[in-house]
């Protein structure tokens, strides 16, 4: 291994301790506090954190995927796509999880949606930020391509990348959801993963708008007792 290539995962990892360090460490100590806002604080804090790595680096969120596409018809073309992942995923690792775990649902976490208009605008507008952009840029752009670095580059050092990422976004859910909501967002995760470095690293938006587009049906029917 030459310096240059050395320098390059220490500084990766670096960056990826960093930022992973954030989502934890705000979330744990927002999370006594708000069972509803912990999260959306903690992506919002690593974003900052992770904007300015990329920054100090030379790079911002377009060399990871967030950029405008050369076609809005085939982004939208590639949302199809996605949305047919994330269903089959969602009903594969849900068949899975439903073997070995109960299904608490959100754990009560978003009762206060229902009927309840502004909380339902107030969580619409989480989903399209936090729900949104952020996870899909800090737990796929930024994570994957940060973790691939650190393994040495190439295709087995991404897929293990993809792993790792998926694991820990199903981490991040375990707290309201329980393992069988960790174990299916993990594997959506896994999946939306697999689909970032297939075509998300030159255009995350189809990640970013089937992301926002399932969680915004998902509290649609909670605010109308659906």
């Amino acid at each position: 291994m030459d310096a240059e290539t050395n320098q390059s995962r220490q500084s990766a990892l670096g960056d990826l301790a960093l930022v992973v360090g954030t989502l934890v460490a705000v979330k744990q100590s927002v999370l006594p506090f708000t069972i509803v806002y912990a999260g959306p604080v903690s992506t919002f804090s690593a974003m900052i954190v992770a904007t300015f790595l990329l920054y100090r680096r030379g790079l911002n969120w377009a060399a990871l995927g967030l950029r405008k596409p050369d076609s809005w018809w085939r982004t939208l073309g590639l949302c199809v796509v996605v949305f047919l992942a994330f269903v089959g995923a969602a009903a594969g690792f849900g068949a899975i999880a439903d073997i070995f775990f109960e299904d608490v649902g959100a754990s009560g976490r978003f009762d206060f949606v229902k009927g309840n208009l502004p909380g339902y605008l107030l969580i619409m507008a989480l989903v399209w930020t936090h729900g949104s952009f952020f996870e899909e840029l800090l737990f796929r752009a930024f994570v994957i391509t940060k973790a691939s670095t650190v393994l040495g580059g190439g295709r087995g050092a991404t897929l293990a990348a993809v792993l790792l990422a998926a694991v820990f976004f199903g981490y991040r859910h375990y707290y309201y959801q329980g393992m069988h909501g960790a174990l299916v967002t993990g594997g959506i995760g896994l999946v939306f993963g697999l689909i970032y470095i297939w075509f998300g690293k030159r255009n995350i938006w189809p990640l970013v708008l089937v992301h926002g587009l399932v969680n915004s049906i998902s509290q649609t029917q909670r605010f109308l007792g659906a």
